[in-house]
This record gives structure tokens, C-alpha cells and sequence, in this order.
């Protein structure tokens, strides 16, 4: 099975937002031209600002700043904030992102603020993600004979958490690690036409970025589950799903990631029929013969 090319012309644009702004800085009115330079200096304090937070910081008019943010070609201020959000994560060392997030910081409730924030991921992921497209890579995988899930970094625990449990559900599963010499050749014997997935992270090694070349140029296809438009794999990917995130994480972002691979899992489970209790009728014998789990009645 032949994945059609979906790449949108859009989410290859290397520009960032920074680059976008300075762009659009000479056509802007003297009071857009302070709400430009402002964000450009402050970006992130800008990133968490409401409309009427950055127009009093600029000392404008909140219609002022929608002006500005249609003047650079974002659909409202919500799109203006992601792109800046993606921005951000893409370019923020471990020292930064320490300090956005004010870890050095006492007496604070880390406990509240942990969960608060996971809330805040998990509700824009549910009014955000593009069901139409996690349903195509559910159609992908259940149409593809020869699945390899590959990541790498903290993405390799989300690609073994999704090919581990892809492989309890059917056949065909492999999982394969971006940091290993040894996943070229794998790849280089797989079926033609092999289904790769991959799960990008950021901040994006340059591992996974060769091995996405060396998937498209094999010819086999290759879907990307990423968290930013800003991924430089998106670029040899033939079809790729945005997961959207609220937040600019510390070390990185779980749960969405998380609720994503769950639902595929799941809703693929659910289209296998009475394949689905063949394959796990066969593992649970096999546990049982080779004594591979704790069973209580044993």
C-alpha cells in the first residue's frame, strides 16, 4: 500500500515566526512596529500573554494586536501563539526551559502546577486534534502488512509503548531504535513498501532526521507522529499528524503523546474482528506455556 503524499506546503515553510514578523516589520504601522520588536525581544514572555496582556505590556489597543497578528498571516491569535509555542520549543536549551518553568523557584506546588498543566495539554489535544487524520494512520496500519515503529530519545519510549502494544493486537510489528547503526539495515530488509512509523520529539535528534532520509529514499512510507509543524521531519514524511500541545515542556510533554497511541491502538483493535481474538488467544497459550506472566491461578 502506496501512502499519497500530504504534505502541505504550509507545515514545510522553514520560516520560523521570528523570521515572519522581521518580514512583515517595514509594511506595519509605528505601533505594530512596537508590538513586532517586543515579541521578538521577549518572546518568552510574550508566548503566555492574552491579547489584552501583550497590548498593555506594548502599551496598545487589543485591536491593535489582532491588526498585527493578521498582518503576518496568522488565522487569530490562537495560531500566532502556537507558532511562537513551536518556535520556542524548538530552539530552548535545558537551561532555559529550567528557567521558564521557574524550577529553581521555592515554595511552590510542583504538584498542582504538574497536573494543572497535563489538564490544560489533555483538554486542548481533545477540542484540537484532527480526527480524520489519526483515523488515516489507523486505516494505514491496518492495510499494511509490515509495520516498523521507530523513535529515539524520549520519542523511543512513546515508539515502544505504541509497537509493544501494537504487537499484542496483531502481527507484522517492529520496533526499531533511531540511535542504532543496526535499524539501517533492518529497514534496508524490510518487505517493499514497508509502513514506517515514526515518533518525533523535540527537540528532534539529528538521528532521526538522517534515518527519515533514508526511510523515503528506500521508498518505503513513512508517517510521523510529531509535536510541532517546526519538525524537520515532516519533509520525508508521507503523511504526518500534528499532536497539539498547550504547554512548552521541561524535559517533554507525555500525556497527550500518550492519549494519541492509545486511541490508534484501540480504534485499530476494534476494526480487527475475530483476527484480533486469534492473535491474542495465541499469545495468552503461549504466555501460559512458557510461564512468561504471573498467574495467580498457577
Amino acid at each position: 500500500m502506496t501512502i499519497s503524499n500530504s504534505i502541505h506546503n504550509s507545515a514545510l515553510n522553514s520560516n520560523s515566526v521570528m523570521t515572519n514578523i522581521i518580514s512583515h516589520l517595514d509594511s506595519l504601522t509605528p505601533k505594530g512596529k512596537i508590538l513586532g520588536n517586543y515579541i521578538m525581544q521577549n518572546p518568552t514572555k510574550a508566548v503566555f500573554m492574552t491579547i489584552k496582556e501583550l497590548a498593555e505590556s506594548c502599551k496598545t489597543s487589543e485591536a491593535t494586536v489582532i491588526r498585527f497578528i493578521d498582518s503576518c498571516g496568522y488565522k487569530g491569535y490562537g495560531e500566532f501563539q502556537q507558532a511562537l509555542k513551536g518556535f520556542l520549543d524548538t530552539g530552548l536549551t535545558l537551561l532555559d526551559r529550567a528557567d521558564l518553568k521557574g524550577i529553581q523557584k521555592p515554595d511552590i506546588n510542583r504538584l498542582n502546577h504538574v497536573v494543572l498543566e497535563e489538564m490544560s495539554n489533555l483538554q486542548h489535544l481533545y477540542e484540537s486534534i484532527d480526527i480524520k487524520k489519526l483515523n488515516d494512520i489507523v486505516e494505514y496500519i491496518l492495510k499494511s502488512p509490515s509495520v516498523y515503529v521507530a523513535g529515539s530519545r524520549l520519542s523511543y519510549t512513546f515508539a515502544y509503548f505504541m509497537g509493544w502494544s501494537l504487537s499484542r493486537i496483531r502481527k507484522g510489528i517492529t520496533i526499531v531504535k533511531g540511535s542504532d547503526s543496526t535499524t539501517i539495515d533492518t529497514l534496508a530488509n524490510a518487505p517493499s513498501d514497508s509502513l514506517v512509523i515514526m515518533i518525533a520529539t523535540t527537540r528532534y535528534p539529528n538521528e532521526l532526521i538522517k534515518l527519515g532520509k533514508f526511510i523515503r529514499r528506500e521508498g518505503h512510507n513513512l508517517i510521523l507522529i510529531t509535536d510541532n509543524t517546526m519538525s524537520p521531519i515532516i519533509q520525508f514524511a508521507n503523511f504526518f499528524l500534528v499532536v497539539p500541545m498547550n504547554s512548552i515542556p521541561f524535559i517533554g510533554n507525555t500525556s497527550n503523546m500518550l492519549c494519541v497511541i492509545k486511541y490508534i491502538v484501540q480504534e485499530l483493535a476494534s476494526r480487527l474482528g475475530e483476527d484480533l481474538k486469534t492473535h491474542q488467544q495465541k499469545l495468552e497459550h503461549l504466555y501460559l506455556e512458557n510461564d512468561i506472566l504471573f498467574n495467580i491461578h498457577g
